[in-house]
């Protein structure tokens, strides 16, 4: 269900804690990170929930509006597109999402003035006016409308995030990823599925009789950075000319240390997605000149290494582009 990247981070941000934390055994710092990962997987559970409440919200609407003393013509004849959405009934209707909020105790009672501010946003919105209004409209246009409203509307929305914020303090970080979560199960949603079709789990289904390729991945990329941590140090502080390791950003290092990992233990990763990856990640997570730094220190310490002949790639990983 995650990407690479996306198990990267976590992997970055569980060891980052762990380094932090008073508590230096592994399997206890391991723990937390599956939680984290858990923890993601409710957030996104609540966005594709919310996708339900706000139809919800809208229909209950639409049925008070008929009631009104003096009814408009739109009040008693609604244009009821949204609320019979094909996309929305099928999530609705899913026994599996269904279950997970039964089990996560979601409820959105007590939160109906954030969901009323929200609707209100997205019906004056013009891809809910278009949407509405379109002479036809076809189960993707059903579908597209939610992922507009999931990138337009939820994911800008600071009462929703300071929503998620509150309830729980793994979701600061999680919020952005859980609705490029949830715009990836509506994108992979299919017509013909049923009310028994299975959500998308954390970490896929395992074939029978072999792990988990992307549990194995950060499990051990977690690990590995952690128990090599020195050896992966000394490498490091050869290639630092006029630094001292504790005036390098803790960030960088950890960066540096986790894209080694993949050079030296992972065979299947191509050595310049490794070297994209964790350039990327000094981006997003460490300085404004840690994209320079951590560039220039891998290409040095892949060139010895390749020299050593200690890359040893295999399969796709042959492969450098």
């Amino acid at each position: 269900m995650l990407s690479r990247r996306q198990l990267r981070i976590k992997a970055l941000q569980a060891l980052y804690a762990f380094i932090q934390s008073v508590n230096d055994q592994l399997d206890h710092g391991e723990k937390e990170m599956l939680r984290s990962l858990e923890k993601l997987y409710e957030i996104y559970i609540y966005q594709l929930s919310f996708l339900i409440e706000i139809v919800d919200f809208s229909r209950k609407r639409s049925e008070e509006n008929k009631k009104k003393f003096f009814p408009t013509e739109e009040d008693l004849n609604p244009n009821t597109r949204f609320i019979d959405n094909r996309f929305y009934i099928q999530l609705a209707n899913n026994r599996d999402l269904l279950k997970h909020i039964d089990k996560y105790k979601i409820n959105w009672v007590d939160q109906e003035d954030m969901i009323r501010k929200l609707m209100a946003q997205i019906r004056e919105s013009k891809d809910y006016t278009d949407y509405l209004n379109k002479p036809q409209n076809s189960y993707n246009d059903d579908k597209d409308i939610f992922i507009k409203i999931i990138k337009k509307h939820l994911s800008r929305s600071e009462i929703l995030q300071f929503f998620y914020e509150e309830k729980n303090i793994y979701w600061y970080d999680d919020f952005h990823t859980a609705n490029l979560l949830a715009i990836k199960t509506i994108k992979g949603y299919d017509s013909s599925w049923d009310e028994s079709h299975l959500l998308p789990i954390m970490f896929g289904k395992d074939i029978e009789g072999s792990k988990n390729e992307d549990k194995e991945f950060i499990i051990n990329l977690f690990r590995k950075t952690i128990l090599k941590s020195s050896k992966y140090e000394e490498l490091i502080d050869k290639k630092v000319k006029n630094w001292e390791m504790d005036r390098i950003a803790v960030m960088d290092i950890l960066i540096i240390k986790m894209a080694l990992v993949e050079l030296l233990e992972f065979p299947s990763i191509p050595i310049k997605v490794t070297l994209n990856e964790y350039i990327e990640l000094a981006k997003l997570y460490s300085t404004p000149k840690s994209k320079i730094f951590v560039n220039g220190i891998l290409d040095k310490l892949i060139g010895d290494l390749k020299d050593q002949k200690k890359i040893k790639k295999t399969g796709r990983g042959l492969l450098e582009s």
